[in-house]
């Protein structure tokens, strides 16, 4: 395997923010920077070109030169629907985020743009046919959603994904769904990954964008509250059913949900599996804090539990 993570010696942990639509503004990518882990926000949180010209400014200025050798990235929609691609391409080349994550298409349209300034491309993608596709685009990691991720989800395993992307590529690889715990990320990385996605343990952070219900909902909400369903999208998600309830939506019936005068996605709310440790609203920093004491003691008893490595030759010499 001769992929790297790149900025490891800055990284508290082998970690990224996930980007997370209407979630994940500035402030959320800056104090993840600060505290040592990738910061991400999806460019299509932002209505205009310009309001999202302020908020590559802001996590550029929020971060200045000493914080600037953590990463921060962009999540893109580079599918032919996204209509502001071009102009979101302009800005990319302006403020030239380390990282840029495309989505929903091919990383083809980003390449030579980030390339350019010395960025990588990492291709969002929730199953092994589209993985194999980015891989042959030219990407230069990938970010694989499995099951159990918030907002759009895979259907694979994180285990059986990393598995499975290392058969036929051995680059940068990210994985998300579920993982919200420092054994987590542990065990992800000794699978084979070089990076987490881990978006919905922030949910609830200071720093977020979701509103005070939202975060108090995913407090108090547990893995038996998620439902996943394509009625919303077009695509399979993960949804907090007490946000369905409240506006009389009833995903089991085969009728599409009438979204007349609602703020769909302001209202209709988004997490995955790892709500279940969601216990308070804190700092991202103290969030951060916590994955990494997880995380070390993960790594720990790894070797506490190594002599089941050894051979049978060797233990029937003992």
């Amino acid at each position: 395997m001769k992929s790297i993570i790149p900025y490891r010696e800055h990284l508290v942990l082998p970690v990224i923010c996930a980007p997370m639509f209407l979630v994940s503004g500035p402030e959320l990518v800056v104090a993840a920077c600060k505290a040592g882990i990738v910061g991400s926000f999806p460019t299509a949180s932002c209505r205009t070109e310009s309001e999202l010209s302020e908020w590559m400014n802001a996590i550029v200025a929020g971060l200045g030169e000493a914080d600037s050798c953590v990463p921060w990235a962009a999540n893109l929609v580079t599918h032919s629907t996204n209509g502001r691609l071009s102009g979101h391409l302009d800005l990319v080349a302006q403020y030239k985020p380390p990282i840029v994550v495309t989505a929903l298409g091919s990383p083809k349209p980003v390449i030579d743009i980030v390339h350019a300034y010395g960025g990588l491309v990492i291709a969002d993608v929730p199953d092994l046919k589209l993985a194999r596709k980015a891989v042959d685009a030219g990407a230069d990691g990938l970010a694989c959603i499995a099951a159990g991720a918030g907002g759009h989800t895979g259907y694979l395993s994180p285990f059986s994904f990393i598995a499975s992307v290392r058969e036929f590529f051995d680059g940068l690889l990210i994985v998300g769904g579920g993982i919200a715990e420092g054994a987590g990320i542990a065990g992800a990385v000794a699978a084979g990954a070089d990076l987490v996605y881990v978006g919905t343990r922030f949910l609830a952070s200071v720093e977020s964008r979701a509103s005070a219900a939202y975060k108090r909902m995913v407090v108090e909400c547990g893995t038996a509250d998620l439902v996943v369903s394509a009625a919303l999208t077009g695509s399979a998600a993960s949804w907090l059913k007490p946000s369905l309830d409240a506006l009389g939506i009833n995903l089991d019936t085969s009728v599409r949900p009438d979204f007349s005068g609602r703020a769909r996605w302001r209202d209709i709310w988004s997490a995955g599996q790892g709500l279940q440790v969601v216990r308070s609203i804190e700092p991202v920093g103290t969030i951060v804090e916590e994955l990494a004491a997880q995380y070390a003691e993960a790594v720990s008893r790894f070797g506490r539990v190594g002599e089941f490595g050894r051979s049978r030759s060797m233990v029937q010499q003992t």
